[in-house]
């Protein structure tokens, strides 16, 4: 009888675990994913109960005591350890105290590319108690003005290469009596102050905490942009708490101390400084920091510097997969992969082509309070629904009328609830553990992104403005954006500020802007149905010109599509679905199209041979 037991027992060993895996498939994971929360819910708490308080700074300080001697930052030929960066970050931090028109707390804005100075000069205010402007160095004329204006900042401090832009702007900064710093030795321009030789003066001694002493969990840190509807950047505002927040989460990508992180995403972006920067200084890593993304000298950076971990943009996967290919394309350490946005089909070609390397595909926003991580690795999901993740961070899809722009309301005025395998608009709810702070000077568009009445009545939500899809295993996938901002290049771009330097030139009236989906790329190309002015004809060189001039590459709209009149609602909004539609196919749409050309700097009549050519990739966009 004992041995029957003992039999039944060994048997049920073997088998319970195969019939859990066989109903259960992802149990395991599941149950290791909420013992991933629990540890980040118990760091999270216990760094928020530390006295003195204890933000990002402080773990860089901590990380820069540990790890002196451990490379902290690599550029070019150029390396840093944390204790060098320590020491540059106390230079530059001692030059602006010494420097008239900063006090110590001040708001400043950073306009600068990837290089180390920008890291420097981060930290460099933050040992001062600054928040930071992360300003975009693709922005020029009204839009940096707008840009450095709403987050109220007392100093800008630009790169050398950007001088330009900024005496661009000189006369409005000098009425508003900000502080301009260029890094350079010398500057000639009545206005613009030189700094890198200030701070090659300035001592590297430690500031005392004592300067930064009135920094709270609320007080604001940094200012990352992000467009909307409006036609202007917004500035989210990432306070301390937020900050602290991102580090906790950084640890469940897997990432270690012995890891090298490449960066080659913007540092004005949440990605670059947030995952990048910032997820370093939490793990104790190295970051190899390159200006730009360059798909050719992506994998010879990678072998270089030895790098572990990469960090991607759906475009960035696409872009890598259609390099030529090499005998030694896996050829390299690359273990791990974050980022989002990736399609399944490039996410299946790059693993395919690159080797075994985790994607750590996950789902946030600038400013929202809801995020998701693809801890199982299926491939084309942006997360699971997980019951403690959704418990802690409580979150639903709603019906989402595209035409209307708005969410499906019952006859109680509250929203519907999508079920399984439906695409709903992402709302989540905004409470104590998941505050939504909202954006800079825009009390409008703060307001806009809060949803009321959305299960009940009384209740506040954010609205993410992304559609999403939850299949029957509980998957979530990303579908599309809503409103009136599309991503290209892995830029988000506002279509309202796009309409309104369209309008600016000398040949267009209106113009009605919105994206378009082109087979192999990710996102949507810019297109516009624009009208021309009285007496005006269409001026494809003049007009090429003009978008160089004043919008960044990403921007500038691919296709052109002239009409008679902008059709508008009864509103008067734009009506944009209908042209989505009906995309650029010159053989579906009579009217006159164009097509963004950079060799012939023009933008030139889109052919039905053209358009072929555009399909076929044999014509990049």
């Amino acid at each position: 009888m004992e041995l029957f037991f003992l039999s039944t027992i060994l048997a049920s060993a073997f088998i319970v675990p195969f019939v859990l895996k066989t109903l259960f498939p992802y149990l395991w994971l599941d149950l290791r994913y909420a013992g991933v929360l629990v540890r980040i819910l118990v760091s999270y708490v216990a760094n928020r109960r530390r006295r003195p308080p204890s933000f990002a700074l402080e773990r860089f300080l901590e990380q820069a005591a540990a790890l002196s001697d451990k490379p902290f930052v690599k550029f070019g030929d150029e390396t840093y350890t944390y204790a060098d960066t320590d020491r540059e970050s106390n230079k530059i931090a001692n030059a602006l105290r010494s420097q008239p028109g900063y006090e110590a707390g001040a708001t400043a804005a950073l306009f600068m590319g990837n290089e180390p100075r920008f890291l420097f000069t981060w930290l460099a205010l933050a040992k001062l108690g600054s928040p930071v402007a992360l300003l975009n160095y693709n922005i020029r004329s009204k839009s940096l003005l707008h840009c450095f204006n709403c987050c109220k900042a007392k100093v800008l401090v630009a790169a050398a290469e950007l001088k330009e832009a900024v005496e661009d702007v000189l006369p409005s900064l000098m009425d508003q009596g900000v502080t301009v710093l260029l890094l350079v030795k010398s500057c000639d321009t009545p206005g613009i102050v030189s700094f890198s030789d200030k701070v090659e003066e300035a001592a590297d001694t430690p500031l005392p905490r004592s300067i930064r002493s009135h920094v709270t969990f609320k007080s604001p840190a940094v200012y990352i942009y992000t467009s909307g509807t409006t036609g202007l950047p917004k500035a989210a505002l990432v306070d301390q708490n937020r900050l602290l927040s991102a580090l906790t989460v950084i640890t469940a990508y897997g990432v270690k101390s012995e890891d090298v992180m490449y960066v080659n995403l913007p540092l004005y972006h949440t990605a670059g400084f947030l995952v990048g920067f910032l997820g370093c200084i939490e793990t104790g890593s190295t970051l190899v920091l390159k200006r730009k993304f360059s798909a050719s000298q992506f994998w010879d950076d990678c072998r270089k510097y030895n790098v572990t971990v990469v960090q991607y943009i759906g475009e960035v996967m696409r872009y890598l997969c259609c390099t030529p290919k090499r005998d030694n394309d896996k050829d390299h350490k690359v273990r791990l992969a974050i980022g989002n946005g990736v399609r399944a089909e490039v996410w299946k070609e790059f693993l395919s082509r690159f080797g075994n390397i985790h994607v750590f595909e996950f789902y946030a926003s600038t400013e929202g309070n809801i995020g998701f991580l693809n801890y199982t690795g299926k491939i084309g999901a942006v997360g699971r629904v997980h019951f403690l993740h959704k418990r802690l961070f409580p979150y639903t899809l709603v019906k989402y009328d595209t035409e209307r722009d708005e969410p499906v309301r019952d006859a109680n005025g509250l929203c519907i609830e999508t079920s399984k395998g439906k695409t709903g608009l992402l709302v989540s709810k905004i409470t104590d553990i998941t505050p939504f702070v909202g954006y800079a000077q825009n009390e409008e568009q703060t307001e806009r992104k809060k949803l009321r009445n959305v299960l009940k009545k009384g209740d506040l939500y954010f609205n993410t403005g992304d559609l999403m899809r939850i299949d029957k295993d509980n998957f979530i996938y990303f579908q599309d954006r809503v409103g009136d901002t599309f991503r290209w290049k892995g830029e988000n771009v506002a279509t309202t500020e796009v309409s309104d330097i369209l309008s600016m030139s000398d040949c267009l009236q209106e113009a009605n802007v919105y994206g378009v989906q082109v087979p192999g790329h990710e996102g949507r190309a810019g297109m516009a149905a624009a009208t021309l002015k009285n007496d005006a004809r269409f001026d494809g060189s003049k007009l090429y010109d003009h978008v160089v001039s004043y919008l960044p590459s990403y921007a500038r709209p691919r296709f052109i599509r002239l009409q008679s009149a902008v059709e508008v609602t009864a509103t008067f909004k734009q009506m944009k679905v209908k042209l989505v539609n009906q995309g650029f196919d010159p053989e579906n749409i009579q009217e006159p199209l164009y097509v963004l050309d950079d060799r012939a700097k023009s933008y030139v009549p889109l052919t039905a041979e053209v358009y072929r050519s555009i399909l076929s990739g044999s014509v990049k966009l």
